[in-house]
């Protein structure tokens, strides 16, 4: 079956395949299939407010703009409880208000609602087409749900969306010369010596300080 490819193959440690029916295979694969796209839509929501936000306000009433919002988990408690309203009855929407039934693994293919990518675009026809874009759509979702959950791990137990969130204690991260502060923020660093060691790796690479004219004294 279309998930069954490099580099792990087919990988099921659980053993939730092991002598089940063809109807059980196609729940699981919808299951997983709506898991990946739903973890690709939150990793995506979850790294952009780190580089931008929407203008404007989020709640009016209660003067929430969205810039006021903080990055990372912490926002899930800055959202007025009716915007969360909002969000749950669109899920339920999209759920079960609009199209064909979310079991659609029943009468059809698991995460097929025959509306194509993002459900605009129409449904695909070349079949080695149409599987070559579902075998990626499985490994993009795969990766979004390893990514999205190490993310929020990763948030929740340093407390924060500084640099210690990815290189671990801020200290630690300064003790290992991994990380350089600069007005405040957080950057990789990176010293002569290894830039140097890496541009002479790439053949034929232009080293300025190995030219002509770099002499005595």
């Amino acid at each position: 079956q279309l998930g069954a490819q490099a580099p792990l193959g087919f990988w099921d440690p659980l053993g939730y395949c092991e002598g089940i029916t063809e109807m059980d295979f196609k729940k699981l694969r919808s299951s997983e299939i709506k898991h990946g796209r739903l973890a690709m839509m939150a990793t995506i929501g979850f790294i952009t407010p780190f580089y931008a936000k929407l203008p404007g306000y989020l709640s009016p009433s209660k003067d929430i703009k969205f810039e006021d919002i903080p990055v990372g988990i912490t926002a899930i408690s800055k959202v007025p409880a009716a915007g969360w309203v909002q969000i749950l009855l669109f899920a339920a929407v999209c759920e079960f208000g609009l199209g064909p039934s979310i079991q659609e693994w029943k009468e059809g293919q698991p995460g097929d609602y025959g509306r194509g990518a993002l459900g605009m675009f129409g449904p695909i026809t070349d079949p080695v087409k149409k599987a070559r874009s579902l075998s990626a759509e499985i490994s993009n979702g795969r990766l979004a749900m390893a990514a999205i959950t190490g993310m929020i791990l990763q948030n929740g137990i340093t407390g924060g969306t500084d640099a210690a969130m990815w290189f671990g204690s801020s200290a630690l991260a300064r003790n290992a010369k991994v990380v350089e502060y600069v007005d405040g923020k957080a950057r990789f660093v990176v010293d002569e010596a290894s830039a140097a060691a890496a541009a002479a790796m790439k053949p034929n690479a232009f080293v300025a300080k190995s030219q002509l004219g770099a002499q005595a004294p």
